[in-house]
């Protein structure tokens, strides 16, 4: 154990509320860091069910990391920082490259630099990145082995081609579990600001002698995930889009995938991270290691909240989107005792159930696609 008293950046986020509703009834004292982003919690955080969750049972510091005396302010008395503050939208990133890189390069670099020259009672640092890093992750080719692919290419999607091509011969590849050995190299900003991320905090916490352990999540869901935010999540994305009624693009030719991990298996293997000191230096996959492709996702939410909207399989994609990926979750079963306790279809019922005590929320899905288009990233 490294002490009691724990900071979580982005605390009040998804992720970050539920977390500090965990470590709180474990006991931890609990401060949480946010800028209550509008994109996340509306024009009013006050009436945001993610702050509204915490804001009784925390200390709560209003303030963004890209400002150096909000840091020192935030970790003081402070013996384990959870940084989870981030901007997360991988399309969005594309575009927004300077608030990407600002708040999730510089915010971090200037909390590494306050822990490297002043005075402060830190122990540990838990860092949560992102499958992103990985870029197309691992695949197998018949001719030449395990392969990592690059990013597709805008001209082979024009024409319908969807499937991650062996970069060697360039004939398509077999989808393998990504483990964290494979090779890093991410296809969107955000992968980029992430991967940077992990790199800064590991170096200098060896540098000063704090124990650093990087999260990389697969897309986490369930109750209480933003349906305000139309940059990420789909499973948010749609639900908003069925109860409003509105159609659903499906883009490509909706077989892409990916493993989506339930909130409280999130929250259970990042408390492990902040206990453990077997965790110490390393990065985990944190998912369910099974791939869902977008279709089957889609379908399973029309089914349950009931409402009949039509799906368009569009051949629309977006570039610096990866075509699927899922967790090989060897080191964190083995390292930390992990074990997912959620499957996709027992937690996508949860997530619907909670969905549908929800007011209904204005659609923004097509503004942030007109945003893409305007940038040439959405075809």
């Amino acid at each position: 154990m490294t002490g009691n008293r724990i900071l979580i950046t982005g605390g009040s986020g998804f992720i970050g509320s539920n977390l500090a509703r965990k470590l709180i009834h474990k006991g931890y004292k609990v401060r949480i860091l946010d800028n209550m982003s509008p994109q996340i919690h509306g024009e009013d955080y006050q009436k945001s069910e993610l702050y509204r969750s915490i804001k009784d049972i925390a200390e709560i510091v209003i303030g963004t990391v890209c400002d150096r005396q909000t840091w020192i302010n935030a970790i003081k008395d402070i013996d384990v920082i959870v940084h989870l503050a981030a901007e997360t939208g991988t399309g969005q990133s594309m575009y927004e490259i300077e608030q990407y890189t600002k708040v999730n390069i510089t915010g971090t670099s200037l909390l590494l630099d306050i822990l490297t020259n002043e005075k402060h009672s830190v122990k540990k640092i838990v860092i949560a990145s992102s499958r992103a890093i990985y870029g197309e992750g691992k695949y197998h080719c018949s001719e030449h082995g395990d392969v990592y692919p690059t990013a597709r290419l805008d001209e082979d999607m024009q024409v319908g081609h969807f499937n991650v091509k062996c970069p060697i011969c360039n004939k398509d590849a077999e989808l393998m579990a990504t483990d964290e050995a494979s090779k890093i190299h991410p296809t969107s900003v955000y992968g980029v600001t992430k991967k940077t991320q992990e790199e800064l905090c590991m170096l200098v916490g060896r540098s000063i002698n704090i124990p650093v352990v990087v999260f990389r999540y697969q897309n986490v869901y369930g109750p209480g995930q933003s349906l305000k935010n139309p940059y990420t999540g789909i499973l948010s994305i749609f639900s908003t889009r069925i109860k409003n009624e509105n159609d659903i693009n499906i883009f490509e030719d909706g077989k892409e995938s990916r493993d989506f991990v339930f909130i409280d298996d999130v929250v259970d293997a990042t408390i492990l991270g902040i206990e453990k000191d077997e965790a110490n230096f390393l990065c985990f996959n944190v998912g369910t290691g099974e791939a869902t492709d977008v279709l089957t996702v889609a379908n399973t939410l029309i089914e349950k909240i009931g409402k009949h909207v039509k799906l368009h399989i569009s051949g629309n994609y977006r570039l610096g989107d990866i075509r699927d990926n899922y967790a090989d979750l060897s080191l964190i079963k083995n390292k930390l005792g992990f074990e997912p306790k959620v499957n996709f279809a027992e937690g996508i019922g949860g997530f619907v159930d909670w969905v549908e005590s929800q007011e209904i929320e204005e659609d923004k899905y097509e503004v942030s696609i007109a945003e893409m288009q305007k940038k040439g990233l959405y075809k």
